[in-house]
C-alpha cells in the first residue's frame, strides 16, 4: 500500500551572513526522509534545535524547502504553485505546542473555528453553527465554549479548540507540534487520548513532534530520531525504546523520568560541545559528546542505514560491529 505522507531527501538551509560579501548556511534538515501511512503515527523526537519542528513546518509549505519532495497521496507538494497549495491545505493541518499564541484574541473560538469552513467552502454558510458545534463536542467542549474568547479558557480547553479549528476541513494528515508540552500532567493524559479516540475515528495519520518519549510510548507506532538536522535513528517505538542502536537514542531514552523513587538507572552523560549546525561535517556530528566515539567516527561518512528489518542507524560504529557480530554498547 502507497504511503499517505511521503517525504524523499528534504532540505532546509538558512543563509547567515559572515562578514560583509559571504553568507554560509546553517542546516536546520539534512536529507530527512521518512513515510507515514493513513491512521497511522510517527513521532520525531530530539533535542530543541534538532530540527523537528523544521520539518514539520516544511512538508506543510509553511517554510519553504531547500531541496527534496514531499508527496502527500503521490501529489508532489513542493512542486507546487502558491494557489494549489492552497487549495491541497484542507487535507493537512497542523496543532501548534502554544494553542494561544494561535488562537486570535479578538475573535470568539467558534468563529475560529468555523474560519476554515468558510476559507474552504467546507460546508454551506446555512449549515456551519450546526458544523461547529460538532466538532466542539468532538474534542469534548460543550455550546458554552462557543461563545467565549481564548484566554477565558483553561490550557486544556484552548488546545481542544486547536484540534477542533485542524480538524474542520476533515484532513487527512495532522501534524502535531509538541500539542501537550505546555500543559499539566492530568491534562496532557486527556489530549493524548483524545488524539487517539479521533485517530481511530477518522483514520488520522500523525506526525508527532515531541521531546518526551513517555508520551511518545504511548501514541507513536514508529519513531525517528533526530539530531542537528539528521535522522539518527528509525524503526517501531517498543524496538527503538528497547533496543537502540545509536549513542544519542540511549542517552534519550536512559535520561527518561523513572515511575519509583527507589528505583536507579545508568546514565549516559553527554558531555562536551555540540558540533555547530553552521556548515556542518557528512561525518557523525555526535563525536565531540559520544562515550563511544573511536577515530572512524570522524573519517567516514555517517549514513542511515537499515542495520536489521525496519531499523536504520547513523552509527558507523554500530553498523560495522553489528555486521562483524561483536557489538557491544
Amino acid at each position: 500500500m502507497s504511503p499517505l505522507l511521503e517525504v524523499s531527501g528534504l532540505y532546509k538551509h538558512y543563509p547567515i551572513r559572515s562578514g560583509l560579501l559571504r553568507y554560509r548556511n546553517l542546516v536546520a534538515a539534512d536529507n530527512v526522509s521518512l513515510t507515514l501511512q493513513a491512521g497511522e503515527t510517527l513521532a520525531l523526537v530530539g533535542e530543541s534545535g534538532s530540527g523537528k519542528s523544521t520539518v514539520g513546518r516544511c512538508i506543510l509549505r509553511l517554510e519553504e524547502p531547500t531541496a527534496g519532495s514531499v508527496l502527500l497521496d503521490g501529489k508532489d507538494i513542493s512542486e507546487l504553485s502558491e494557489p494549489e497549495v492552497r487549495a491541497l491545505r484542507p487535507q493537512m493541518q497542523m496543532v501548534y505546542q502554544e494553542p494561544l499564541e494561535s488562537l486570535n484574541p479578538r475573535h470568539k473560538v467558534g468563529n475560529l473555528v468555523a474560519e476554515p469552513l468558510l476559507l474552504h467552502r467546507i460546508v454551506g454558510k446555512a449549515e456551519i453553527p450546526a458544523r461547529v458545534s460538532e466538532l466542539f463536542h468532538m474534542v469534548g467542549l460543550g455550546k458554552e465554549h462557543i461563545d467565549r474568547y481564548a484566554h477565558t479558557l483553561s490550557g486544556g480547553q484552548q488546545q481542544r479548540v486547536g484540534i477542533a479549528r485542524a480538524l474542520a476541513t476533515r484532513p487527512k494528515l495532522l501534524i502535531l507540534d509538541e500539542p501537550t508540552s505546555a500543559l499539566d500532567v492530568s491534562v496532557e493524559a486527556q489530549i493524548l487520548n483524545l488524539l487517539q479516540d479521533l485517530q481511530q475515528q477518522m483514520q488520522l495519520a500523525y506526525l508527532f513532534i515531541s521531546h518526551d518519549l513517555a508520551v511518545v510510548s504511548m501514541l507513536a507506532d514508529r519513531v525517528a530520531v533526530m539530531y542537528l538536522g539528521q535522522i539518527v535513528e528509525s524503526g517501531p517505538t517498543a524496538s527503538v525504546l528497547a533496543s537502540h542502536y545509536h549513542p544519542y537514542t540511549q542517552a534519550l531514552v536512559l535520561a527518561t523520568p523513572i515511575n519509583h523513587p527507589r528505583q536507579r538507572k545508568q546514565r549516559i552523560v553527554l558531555e562536551g560541545e555540540p558540533i555547530s549546525p553552521i556548515e556542518p561535517p557528512q561525518t557523525c556530528r555526535l563525536v565531540p559528546r559520544c562515550p563511544y566515539a573511536q577515530s572512524i567516527c570522524s573519517e567516514q561518512p555517517a549514513n542511515l542505514v537499515e542495520v536489521t528489518p525496519h531499523r536504520a542507524t547513523r552509527c558507523i560504529r554500530f553498523a560495522n560491529e553489528h555486521q562483524a557480530g561483536r557489538w557491544t554498547p
